[in-house]
């Protein structure tokens, strides 16, 4: 995040064991486990090792899933503090999964946070989205042209840096209230090597609204981005939205909103949620994924 920290109810406790279905999935039940068998339907809480550590993240796969054909991921990165299970709930990307056949994974961070930009921990957090998303890939049948990143605050600026530093695992980012931003983005070639393309919502009543601001401004700066012509028209009061094409063929959408503080527009669950921000930033983040697939250049 932003050093930021918001209290966002008390954290939920999380059973990290492999092949484990949540109940609360309408799917769950004989079959729909992952232990000892191929992957199916359900909340799934599952374990990945990474340098020396056991991560847990939640799976979610509809109940159109099938395994045996290849479908988007998307990974959906907490606030601090925070967990995958409170960020399923926040940002309702379960119910677009279902409509439009996506995996959905929630990744827990480390004491509640991830080693993003400016804050939190020094796991490699990088190095385990990059081995997460290979990991589906290969045992979930993932399509590795439609892997994409999504995050709020904490988790939408380790979205940033791992457009930067996994470039090639992520067709494009989504980030709520984060940004390029801190000691890392000073250099001038922290750039993505291969083409990101990004989609952000900042609000102005946002304490760090101005770093966001002059952080994405340099994301296209660094990238050779132009405006599009015509230029966007707004989609509700308060809300300002521009479009750029960068020159390695990726795109940057901004959406700034007048009236919201750091939160996740449209969101209707508790914490950092912006349910009257005059855009639902879950169904815009995926509508701009489906349309962005990896760019091979």
């Amino acid at each position: 995040m932003t050093a930021w920290c918001v209290s966002v109810g008390l954290l939920l406790g999380m059973s990290a064991c492999v092949g484990d279905v949540d109940p609360e999935s309408p799917s769950a039940g004989p079959g729909s486990a992952t232990s000892g068998g191929g992957p199916g339907p359900g909340r799934h809480e599952l374990t990945l090792d990474h340098d020396g550590v056991t991560r847990a993240y939640r799976l979610h796969a509809p109940a159109g899933h099938e395994p045996g054909r290849p479908v988007p991921l998307v990974i959906a990165l907490h606030p601090y503090p925070g967990s995958g299970v409170e960020m399923s709930r926040l940002v309702g990307l379960d119910d677009v999964a279902a409509r439009e056949n996506f995996l959905v994974a929630y990744p827990d961070g480390i004491a509640g946070g991830f080693n993003a930009l400016v804050c939190c921990g020094t796991a490699d957090d990088v190095g385990f989205l990059r081995r997460l998303a290979g990991h589906l890939v290969d045992t979930w049948r993932v399509d590795p042209d439609r892997v994409y990143l999504t995050g709020i605050s904490n988790g939408g600026d380790l979205a940033f840096r791992a457009a930067v530093e996994a470039s090639g695992t992520f067709a494009a980012i989504g980030v709520a209230s984060g940004g390029f931003i801190g000691e890392r983005v000073a250099a001038a070639n922290y750039r993505p090597e291969r083409p990101v393309s990004v989609i952000t919502f900042i609000g102005g009543r946002d304490k760090y609204a101005a770093q966001f601001r002059s952080g994405i401004e340099t994301w296209r700066e660094r990238l050779g981005c132009s405006p599009v012509d015509p230029a966007p028209t707004s989609p509700a009061a308060g809300v300002e939205v521009s479009r750029s094409t960068c020159g390695d063929g990726s795109d940057v959408e901004v959406h700034l909103i007048e009236n919201m503080g750091h939160a996740w527009p449209g969101a209707r669950g508790e914490g950092l949620a912006a349910p009257d921000a005059g855009v639902v930033a879950t169904e815009l983040i995926w509508e701009f994924f489906a349309a962005h697939p990896r760019r091979r250049g």
